[in-house]
């Protein structure tokens, strides 16, 4: 038995009480929470010469490990460009870029992004990846051993396009692919990676792109098969009006019409963005449990708009939070979303549009529920597998809010004491224990010139 105990911090369980401690402790033991409470530890006389880590949480505020529920890990090789387009203007912009990725600059971004976000406290991410270059290798499985190497809780999505510019779709056609590649290759993935254990690792979801990208056929196939062998459906939805116009004048209906005629709203479902949404499509979520992944950061720097979220709560859908991609969101920390989350509710709805706390359940629970593990993760409570952050919210530019949890979503970033994974520590003081910091920087910098030398060639 190993067992870590993290004692005298606070504690923001993000339970369904809202439980919380102001002085508090947090037991794992052999990767699951054993114990989460007020005060000291309890004595634990059972294994006497069992090891046991004790972490002096003295400063710090313990909550859940933060969720990111939509991502595109090889664009952090494309940050930076494209710096005042729309999301179709800075779409056709990069797909030709895009088109020159392979396995080699995928692994140096995925290990890049996914250090990103560990340092902000985000212990399980999801990364939609929907490019597949022919001769690029194998995309897939770099972006999973990378989350392997690093120590992250992963959600891979076998992304796809086959409805290319010829055929009226935005991309061109040398970046889609065949259906039925397209199906055979998610079959592949679910058989090579999907684990259904309740502590698992890596699980497969399918998601075909983009109404703009993706034929209906594709669309209806890829759901069929993500229920019958038991994984999540993802897409990109009404994130634009441009998306918007597309969907009215190809198919006649607004998008969320049209994936609900495609079989594609339910429970098993998290969709991205969903910013333009009518006060019936917003109970529609609702009623069947159809999750929404906003992402705050990108969604204002392409001006995209300001999803409904306090609406969308209100109706009872799961809204995780996403960086998305990062050269929509060249930060890549989901930590930054919390607070963005809550200035952009108050932002578009009012001051008690969002709380603090709502924040932060955003990029914990209701994750989790995004990616159907709230049995497992986003709330710190026994039984439920042990990924924690551990925030310092006593240094300098927090000093005098005594609300802990305020002090983490309202106050600049707050560094990160420790992250575990599964009771493992990834992040210890802000830097990784997993990997070089450094030497993820500098392979992810070669990989980005690699691909502009690429593109200039080409």
């Amino acid at each position: 038995m190993s067992r870590t105990v993290i004692e005298s911090c606070a504690v923001a369980t993000v339970d369904a009480a809202g439980t919380e401690h102001a002085d508090g402790h947090v037991v794992v033991e052999d990767g699951v929470l054993v114990a989460v409470g007020a005060g000291p530890a309890p004595a634990f006389d059972d294994e006497p010469d069992a090891p046991v880590e004790r972490i002096d949480g003295h400063g710090c505020l313990a909550t859940p490990g933060l969720v990111n529920c939509h991502h595109h890990l090889y664009q952090w090789a494309t940050r930076g460009l494209a710096q005042e387009a729309t999301l179709f203007e800075w779409l056709q912009a990069l797909y030709p870029v895009w088109a020159r990725i392979d396995a080699e600059i995928e692994r140096a971004a995925a290990r890049a992004g996914l250090a990103a976000l560990l340092r902000s406290g985000c212990s399980t991410s999801t990364d939609h990846h929907y490019v597949f270059p022919q001769g690029a290798g194998d995309l897939l499985a770099a972006s999973v051993e990378a989350a392997r190497d690093l120590g992250t809780r992963f959600h891979p999505c076998r992304g796809s396009m086959d409805l290319g510019r010829s055929a009226g779709g935005l991309p061109p056609d040398s970046v889609v692919e065949d259906r039925d590649a397209i199906l055979a290759a998610s079959a592949e993935a679910i058989d090579r990676y999907h684990d259904p254990a309740p502590d698992a690792m890596v699980r497969i979801a399918l998601a075909p792109c983009s109404p703009f990208s993706v034929t209906g056929e594709l669309m209806a196939e890829t759901a069929e098969l993500a229920r019958r062998r038991g994984v999540r459906l993802h897409t990109h939805l009404a994130e634009t009006v441009d998306e918007e116009a597309f969907c009215l004048e190809r198919f006649g209906v607004r998008p969320v019409e049209y994936l609900e005629r495609l079989g594609w709203l339910g429970d098993d479902v998290w969709l991205a963005h969903c910013v333009h949404l009518d006060a019936r499509e917003v109970a529609r979520f609702g009623e069947t449990g159809t999750g929404v992944a906003h992402c705050p950061s990108s969604n204002a720097r392409l001006g995209a708009g300001i999803a409904p979220v306090p609406a969308l709560v209100a109706a009872g859908a799961p809204v995780g939070l996403g960086v998305d991609g990062a050269a929509s969101n060249e930060a890549g920390e989901l930590h930054l979303d919390v607070r963005q989350a809550l200035l952009m509710a108050r932002a578009a709805h009012g001051p008690r549009a969002l709380t603090a706390r709502g924040a932060l359940a955003l990029g914990t629970i209701h994750g989790a529920r995004c990616l159907g593990r709230e049995d497992e993760l986003g709330s710190l409570e026994p039984g439920k597998l042990a990924d924690v952050a551990l925030w310092r919210v006593d240094g300098a530019g927090v000093r005098g809010i005594a609300d802990p949890v305020a002090a983490l979503v309202l106050g600049p970033p707050a560094p990160l004491a420790r992250l575990l994974v599964g009771g493992r520590t990834v992040v210890e003081d802000g830097r990784l224990t997993t990997a070089d910091d450094e030497a993820l920087a500098r392979d992810a910098d070669a990989a980005s010139r690699r691909l502009a030398a690429a593109v200039e060639v080409g």
